[in-house]
């Protein structure tokens, strides 16, 4: 990842300071040179944050004169890449009050870099006022604004605001997406899968039930777009997922395993297992094999988590099988208990075999 000088730097915010004040046809953007020389220390967040107020207190209070120099910029090709982000941001704050312009504007900035971020005070403040708008970007010619639409109205798009109303119920936005899951574009389309990711982790039925409605009039792209879209509940292995994508949690299969060969683990070892699946059915199928780890708890209880192992298509009578290796190294983002964990083996979502193994933890009881 590029570190945070990287992208919204002195030099960067010297630049944006002297586009600003020709726009202005002002001798100079004080507070913007001034914020150039103060960003030492400071993450992405904060740098966008003291850049936005910069530009807020350089451009005028009032929005048709803010708009008029913002939108003289836009005539620069220099105005582009990370020194847009900020001033993104500067539009939703003096923008909103004017909301329909304001959005207008953040739409015509987005080719330049992405207003993704800036769009969402507009939802959040009068989600259907902002939708009616958003909902006509779906056919811009731009694809940038295009993917706009999806992007800035996912309900937990990563690095910005969530938006509470969206999380709740994102069936308002779903008409979004299905206007662009067959949009020509590869990044409009990534967006919509992730778009449609997101709904899962909170309405996984909702997911399941758009992406069949794609499915039933589908482009050559719309496979992919799925796949993606449903691939943390595919992970879960939610059987409705599972089934419109073709792997039937039915499926005859006959499975040996896991054959735990580590039956006490230490933390920094390796939990070590085998398997056999072997496909038992009259037809042909598309497998979809994880494991699950039980991790103990403090209180004793288990807790589950879904690891990937492999997905294959095996012909009537045909096995599988393998080795695999679990590392329980110490990880910042766990903490392990000790105690009998569980290991499962599961089959297009559905558990077909466990096995008990018990963790060695320093310190533990």
């Amino acid at each position: 990842m590029p570190t945070a000088d990287e992208l919204l730097s002195a030099d960067t915010v010297s630049n944006l300071a002297r586009t600003l004040a020709r726009a202005a046809r002002a001798p100079r953007s004080p507070a913007l040179l001034t914020c150039a020389g103060a960003l030492d220390g400071l993450g992405y967040g904060a740098r966008v944050a003291a850049v936005r107020d910069a530009v807020l207190a350089d451009l005028p209070d009032e929005w048709p004169t803010f708009e008029a120099v913002v939108r003289t910029a836009l005539e620069d090709p220099g105005f582009a890449g990370w020194m847009t982000f900020p001033v993104n941001e500067a539009v939703a704050v003096r923008g909103l009050a004017a909301f329909e312009p304001g959005l207008a504007l953040l739409r015509d900035l987005t080719p330049r870099l992405t207003a993704e971020s800036a769009v969402r005070p507009f939802l959040r403040a009068d989600p259907d006022r902002a939708l009616a708008v958003v909902r006509t970007w779906t056919d811009d010619p731009d694809a940038h604004v295009r993917r706009l639409a999806s992007e800035g109205t996912r309900p937990r798009l990563p690095w910005a605001p969530q938006l509470p109303a969206f999380v709740a119920d994102p069936r308002p936005a779903v008409p979004v997406l299905d206007a662009l899951h067959r949009d020509p574009s590869a990044y409009v389309r990534r967006s919509v899968s992730n778009h449609l990711n997101d709904i899962s982790r909170d309405h996984p039925e909702l997911a399941v039930e758009t992406a069949a409605a794609w499915r039933e009039d589908p482009a050559g792209t719309t496979d992919r777009v799925v796949r993606h879209g449903l691939r943390t509940l595919i992970k879960a292995g939610h059987p409705g997922a599972l089934a419109l994508l073709g792997h039937s949690p039915d499926v005859a299969v006959t499975v040996r395993g896991p054959v735990v060969a580590t039956p006490l683990v230490s933390v920094g070892e390796y939990l070590v297992f085998g398997y056999e699946v072997t496909h038992t059915g009259p037809l042909p199928a598309e497998l979809v094999i994880d494991y699950v780890i039980h991790h103990v708890k403090a209180n004793g209880a288990r807790t589950p988590k879904v690891f990937k192992l492999t997905t294959r298509a095996l012909a009537p009578g045909e096995s599988l099988s393998g080795t695999r290796r679990h590392s329980f190294k110490p990880i910042t983002t766990r903490r392990y208990h000790p105690g009998e964990h569980l290991v499962q083996l599961q089959v297009n979502g559905r558990v077909r075999g466990e096995a008990g193994f018990s963790l060695d933890v320093p310190g533990g009881p």
